[in-house]
């Protein structure tokens, strides 16, 4: 017979007990997530890294829309000053007027300003010749020229012509070309020189030295003593050599750089594989069976970003005030092209007569200077492992 319990008519049921809900298990945060969120906590390294954007946009994009071709000469406009009303000044359509009459070898009679046009009699011995519109044509200073009336002996003619208005917001160079122009695009070639000539040197620095402190023992000892042979060599000297021989060209320039600034890294890296070599989970690849080449390449290297990134930030610096330092000395980039270094070089010759052409090119060079090294100490900060 069972055991079975039945609960009286008038007893009111019992509520069945569930077992608890679990506490919700707390999200935990990777090294990544953790360094981003301490470096976007560090004001001036977002504020170097928005300007870093800022100016790379600029470099880019900023001489498609001056309205000057950073090889256009304007032989009007040779050393004016930064302005940010218009050129021609009422004073200086005179003078370019003059210019103009002079080249056709006639007489100015007269000449007013009427719309932006400008209407010019002239006279010669001669018959004048309809083709004089041509020096109107080669002025910077003039447009759609026209022939408006001319003397039934030929010996007069009424011209007219558009004024051309350019805007020169850094003021122009010793041969008349847009410094705002030149100055970006002396950007491009600076930037472009520290970032390619940082990944050179990070990319050939990163793998020689992975591979000499994992690889440790008498390969570790032998390459560390050729790299200690390199720095016995004045690596300034061993660039001028380098570009003396083969040339100047953009191309070489990164490269000769970069070969000779990777010594650092390497040593850098280096001393992290060699940290980390000694991890349990390095030794728990080696007792699977796993290369030295897989090792090295999923273990050894992405633990050793960490510093690469706060050295990349630094390294760009140096290889920029490098290739200034080149270009101050004529071995640099070549003509039309041009980096900020050229354009100091060149403004410091100007000192007393156009200051300008010193002072826009120095205040792109050291303000990108300082953001990056903002920005490095933000990312060193940021990934310290001791300080958290």
């Amino acid at each position: 017979m069972s055991d079975i319990t039945v609960p009286a008519a008038g007893d009111a049921p019992r509520p069945s007990l569930s077992p608890a809900a679990p506490p919700p298990v707390a999200k935990g945060r990777s090294l990544w997530s953790d360094a981003w969120r301490r470096l976007t906590a560090n004001r001036a390294a977002v504020v170097s890294a928005v300007y870093l954007v800022v100016m790379t946009l600029a470099c880019l994009i900023g001489p498609l829309v001056t309205g000057h071709d950073y090889t256009t000469i304007y032989t009007d406009y040779v050393r004016v000053p930064p302005s940010l009303t218009p050129y021609p000044k009422q004073d200086q359509i005179a003078g370019a007027l003059e210019d103009v009459v002079k080249r056709m070898r006639v007489d100015l009679v007269e000449w007013h300003e009427q719309d932006e046009r400008v209407s010019v009699t002239v006279r010669s011995a001669r018959p004048v010749d309809p083709r004089v519109l041509r020096y109107f044509e080669r002025s910077p200073s003039f447009l759609d020229p026209r022939i408006e009336a001319t003397a039934p002996d030929g010996l007069s003619m009424t011209l007219s012509a558009a004024v051309a208005r350019h805007y020169f917001l850094f003021g122009t160079d010793n041969t008349g070309r847009d410094l705002l122009t030149r100055t970006l695009i002396a950007g491009r070639v600076s930037l472009a020189i520290g970032l390619l000539a940082g990944l050179t040197a990070v990319l050939i620095g990163v793998t020689y030295g992975a591979a000499s402190g994992f690889l440790g023992g008498r390969v570790d000892d032998v390459m560390m003593r050729f790299v200690d042979i390199l720095y016995s060599l004045p690596f300034i000297f061993l660039v001028i050599m380098l570009v003396v021989f083969f040339g100047r060209n953009f191309v070489l320039m990164f490269i000769a750089v970069g070969a000779v600034q990777w010594l650092d890294m390497a040593r850098i890296v280096r001393g992290q594989a060699l940290s980390i070599r000694r991890q349990e989970y390095v030794q728990a690849a080696m007792a699977m069976g796993v290369s030295p080449a897989g090792i090295l390449w999923r273990h050894v290297v992405p633990n050793t970003l960490g510093p690469v990134a706060v050295y990349m930030t630094l390294l760009v610096p140096q290889v920029i005030l490098l290739e200034s330092f080149l270009s101050y000395l004529g071995l640099g980039v070549q003509e039309p092209l041009t980096s900020w270094g050229v354009l100091i070089a060149q403004g410091s010759k100007n000192i007393p007569s156009a200051n300008w052409l010193l002072i826009f090119p120095s205040l792109f060079l050291t303000s990108t200077l300082f953001a990056l090294n903002f920005l490095g100490d933000g990312l060193r900060d940021a990934l310290d492992p001791k300080d958290r």
